[in-house]
């Protein structure tokens, strides 16, 4: 049977910045947590609507998670609403941005990092105003 659709995506990371990370994404991305079943580690799941689409796992004390490093990985994409608004949030945060336009398919998106350094991809569709 194939995949018909992204489940989740899941971040490890030591509780101190597993926090940070979860503040970043509801924050920024406009995530909201929500509802975990009682896992083996503590952590988050934050939801998109009735979504969890980000779940936040926190690492053990004797594991080391490497962070702002190059992998294999390089971003998670969120469809999102209202660019204008997004712009003026990262801009009014602080957090360093660009942004782009894929004019075939009538979409813009952000790009940025979370405190990990884990890539973030905000996509914006045709429906969107024009900046």
């Amino acid at each position: 049977m194939p995949a018909i659709d992204l489940n989740h995506y899941n971040i490890t990371a030591p509780i101190a910045l597993l926090d940070e990370i979860r503040n970043f994404y509801c924050d920024t991305v406009g995530l909201v947590p929500g509802t975990r079943p009682p896992l083996r580690n503590a952590g988050y799941w934050l939801y998109a609507g009735d979504r969890a689409i980000l779940h936040l796992s926190a690492a053990g004390e004797d594991e080391e998670r490497l962070t702002h490093v190059t992998s294999t990985i390089d971003h998670v994409a969120f469809t999102c609403v209202d660019f204008p608004a997004m712009r003026a949030k990262l801009d009014a945060l602080g957090i360093p941005y660009r942004d782009s336009a894929v004019p075939s398919m009538k979409l813009r998106q952000i790009f940025f990092h979370d405190p990990a350094g884990n890539g973030v991809e905000l996509n914006f569709g045709p429906s969107e105003p024009s900046p």
